[in-house]
């Protein structure tokens, strides 16, 4: 908290007392904005006050407490009051009828997604914030459960339209009766402003995290890289990742940074020999009752033998090893499913699935082998020569001198450590498994193998008061054995075990606070990636300096469940999930959408939106499963990427629609390059969340081609300073990347038509056109073989020297350039030299073939003379 005599802490008393707009106002039942009525039949204990009569002092940089105080009078707290304390309380906020709204809820413990209605009673279960559009005044309003002392809080559907708000500790230990600020709620005419002034007002008031405005995120942000988890699962180990690389360096890309995924760590199970692995361990669902029991490398990794892949005689690597070892570890799993099955429905001679069963343990047994690989040794004994020449820092060493790109290497972990935590009595470390109670909210959300694996181990929880030690320990060694940084998973499942611990928000914090200062101490402050994270407890709590996190649930290549339509509609899930929740969670991260695999059915699909959506590229390719020719179209030889500027997010239009099952509406999303903007309209019809059922699932009858329209004005240009005044261009070049025309539009000009096939996309480029003088028209578009083409110009620059005129651009990449042009070039110039171009009269079209510059870092300077 700010001291008495901060100016910070001064001003906002000041301003406490000021007579401002009144926004809101809740009377007689109703709770208004503007006089237009949100909410009714609120009941007397339900509370409002003005931000500033709750909001004291904050350690907010000053730039962003006058921004926010600035606009305090849009904003307020909600509150309740009941008779009784409890350390669950439930109440109606009023009812919500025959208004839109779009909200974001929790269909899983770790992940979120969008929905929409029009009654408190069609929200969903453990809802994180609700939108609401409210066209009689041209404004939106916000209502965003948040944290109050040791209560965090979320929306629920009540009945005849109430809109119902649960505050919860997570201990019945930890017991409140009254909550003066449970929920925060703000107005503004910009859904997207309205975003970023509602949570930079919480981030004022709470003090519990920063906003990604105040962060740096990870250098691989702009960056191609490569995840071991589908290619491998758990049994990822030194020679395939090796192998792994390669395969990109040798297909002409080069990844940047590679995140070994699960598989890498100490892990074993209760019962069996505490200083030993579990072996052959295969698929996700196997380990997740497995704890950590030392905090460094597994011993495939721990046996590795430095130099042994540097020379001419490397070992070789079977590509088709993992996915056989795969393959019989699903049957295996099939057949434990089958006998479970079995068993519900009451069969009592289980005998021959259990011979199945043995069967198929025994042959994956065989398939593992007993056999040393070539890369590893015992080592000599000594603990100096053992630090240096064997293990993870042999091996990362090793991985850097032969691929000289690679930039960072991550490696994955748990909150807890691994999924079933530490294992007691392993570690230094004070450490207890914690039987797992989940909130009842969850109750309301989809079945899900990871919960139910964790419910049945439960938690072997590092003692709080140890958290800094944990990570620390962890990092600090894996820092000093050539580990950039941590992929940071099952955050979530922190909240079943916080019954002895003063609840949930006081146990997260505790491990966020470790978690933080680790960061800072062992990654250069950022060097971690969150995932599994997709509740307001993280983004409240956690994200102090954590600035970079997944936005969508993992890439799924097939329906689990065995619709076997899943292949194609899950992808369309995968994008409205990453795109929605970015509208969140881009206020305290950068959004990751997440890896795919580039020979999947809907892989073409998957890279147009990662074209676009402003973050990093990366894949999970199985060796030798690689479509280079899909993947350079989003990265360059160098393994950077030509990155937007922004994060995409849907377009106004698609606010309060079901882009998913509504059999009408196409997702659009919009993002910014240096010169122009893009929109991206996808096809993702074909599935949603079903409330009775609890789950994803498919509709096969919105499976079809989509027909929408898209416009300039679907670019939220005001959103970046530097794109303002792009928005103000009185003409556009509007390019489409897949069918690859050319088109003119002005503001006042009707919306371009499209229809989109299923699981496919267009990419429109919109760049402003240039009046070079009276007759001479231009717009550059850039590298049209890459997606995002308008994302290749690095420079532009528009120079006039007498009768002569002259444009100047910088293209990084090598391939196809476009630009539009009304008349023809006299001359142009590649590096300084004069080259031919092609110029059609009948589109405007000019264009040339530009080469990959080495010694640039792949930039070429490109100049048309008028």
């Amino acid at each position: 908290m700010a001291p008495p005599n901060d100016p910070v802490a001064s001003k906002l008393s000041v301003l406490q007392g000021e007579r401002l707009d009144k926004y809101f106002d809740l009377s007689n039942g109703k709770f208004s904005v503007k006089g237009v009525p949100l909410l009714t039949e609120i009941p007397t204990n339900v509370s409002f006050s003005p931000f500033t009569s709750i909001c004291q002092s904050s350690d907010a940089p000053v730039t962003l407490l006058q921004r926010v105080l600035k606009l305090a009078h849009r904003g307020g707290f909600l509150g309740f009051n009941k008779d009784e304390p409890s350390d669950r309380l439930m109440n109606t906020l009023g009812r919500l009828n025959g208004r839109d709204f779009l909200s974001i809820f929790r269909f899983k413990t770790w992940w979120s997604t969008m929905w929409v209605g029009n009654s408190g009673s069609n929200l969903q279960m453990e809802t994180q914030w609700v939108l609401l559009d409210v066209p009689e005044i041209r404004s939106y309003v916000i209502v965003i459960p948040i944290i109050e002392g040791s209560f965090r809080s979320a929306l629920h559907p009540g009945s005849d339209g109430h809109v119902m708000i649960c505050a919860e500790s997570g201990s019945s230990q930890v017991k409140a009766s009254n909550f003066d600020a449970i929920a925060y709620v703000h107005a503004c005419d910009n859904p997207y402003n309205l975003m970023k002034e509602a949570y930079s007002a919480i981030r004022v008031h709470l003090n519990t995290f920063r906003l990604l405005e105040e962060k740096t995120v990870p250098n691989l942000v702009d960056k191609f890289g490569w995840c071991t988890w589908d290619a491998f699962y758990l049994t990822v180990e030194p020679l395939g990742v090796w192998h792994g690389v390669n395969d990109f360096v040798e297909g002409g890309v080069s990844p940047r940074f590679v995140i070994i995924d699960d598989g890498w760590q100490s892990i074993n199970m209760d019962g069996e020999n505490p200083n030993e692995d579990t072996k052959n361990l295969v698929l996700g669902g196997t380990q997740m009752t497995a704890r950590l029991h030392r905090l460094d490398e597994c011993e495939k990794f721990r046996k590795y033998k430095g130099g042994s892949l540097l020379g001419p005689d490397a070992p070789s690597f079977d590509p088709k090893r993992p996915k056989m070892l795969i393959s019989k570890a699903i049957e295996l799993e099939h057949a434990e499913k089958d006998r479970d099955k079995a068993a519900q429905s009451g069969v009592t001679d289980l005998s021959e699935f259990e011979r199945k069963i043995i069967k198929f343990k025994q042959e994956l047994n065989e398939m593992f082998g007993a056999e040393e690989s070539s890369v590893s040794s015992p080592g000599c004994g000594s603990c100096s020569c053992k630090a240096e020449n064997y293990g993870m820092k042999a091996f990362t060493r090793d991985l850097r001198t032969k691929f000289k790109d690679l930039d960072d290497i991550y490696v994955w972990h748990a909150l807890c450590g691994a999924w079933g935590g530490v294992r007691p009595g392993s570690t230094h470390l004070s450490t207890k498994v914690i039987p797992c109670k989940l909130s009842p909210g969850l109750d309301g959300t989809m079945e899900d193998l990871a919960v139910v694996k964790i419910v049945e181990g439960g938690i072997g929880l590092v003692h709080p008061d140890q958290a800094e030690d944990f990570y620390d320990s962890m990092h600090s060694y894996l820092a000093e054995v050539g580990i950039t940084g941590v992929k940071v998973d099952v955050i979530h499942s922190i909240e079943y075990v916080s019954e002895e611990y003063g609840g949930r928000v006081e146990l997260a914090k505790a491990f966020f606070k470790g978690l933080t200062s680790s960061l800072a101490k062992n990654f250069k402050g950022n060097g971690l990636i969150s995932s599994m994270q997709q509740c307001n407890d993280f983004f409240f709590l956690g994200t102090n300096q954590i600035s970079m996190g997944r936005v969508g649930d993992d890439f799924w290549f097939q329906d689990p469940n065995g619709d076997p339509m899943g292949v194609y509609w899950l992808q369309g899930v995968h994008m409205i999930h990453c795109a929605y929740n970015s509208m969140w969670m881009s206020q305290f991260i950068q959004p990751d959408w997440d890896m795919f695999q580039s020979d999947h059915l809907c892989a073409k699909f998957h890279a147009g939106s990662r074209a676009i959506c402003g973050g990093p590229v990366y894949v999970s390719d199985s060796l030798g499963g690689h479509d280079f020719d899909l993947i350079k179209k989003l990265v360059y030889p160098d393994g950077t990427i030509p990155k937007c500027q922004y994060f995409a997010l849907p377009t106004r239009d698609c606010l309060f629609k079901n882009p998913l099952f509504d059999q009408k509406t196409i997702l659009k999303i919009w993002n910014f390059n240096k010169f122009g903007g893009v929109i991206g309209a996808f096809n993702c019809q074909g599935a949603g969340w079903d409330p009775k059922e609890q789950r994803i699932k498919g509709h096969s009858q919105c499976y079809k081609p989509m027909s929408g329209t898209v416009h300039v004005f679907d670019i939220e240009w005001d959103q970046k300073i530097e794109a303002a005044q792009m928005g103000k261009s009185e003409e556009y070049l509007v390019y489409l990347n897949q069918t690859e025309e050319l088109a003119l539009m002005t503001p006042k000009s009707d919306a371009i038509q499209v229809t989109i096939q299923p699981s496919s996309f267009e990419l429109f480029s919109f760049v402003p056109i240039e009046k070079v003088d009276p007759t001479i028209k231009f717009a550059p578009i850039g590298l049209t073989n890459m997606f995002n083409s308008g994302g290749t110009i690095q420079e532009l620059e528009y120079i006039k020297s007498g009768a002569e005129k002259t444009v100047k651009i910088k293209v990084k990449g090598d391939g196809d350039f476009l630009a539009y042009s009304s008349v023809s070039p006299k001359k142009s110039y590649l590096n300084g030299a004069e080259v031919e171009f092609e110029w059609l009269v009948d589109s405007g079209k000019l264009s040339l073939n530009l080469p990959w510059v080495e010694e640039s870092g792949g930039t070429s300077d490109v100049a048309f003379v008028f």
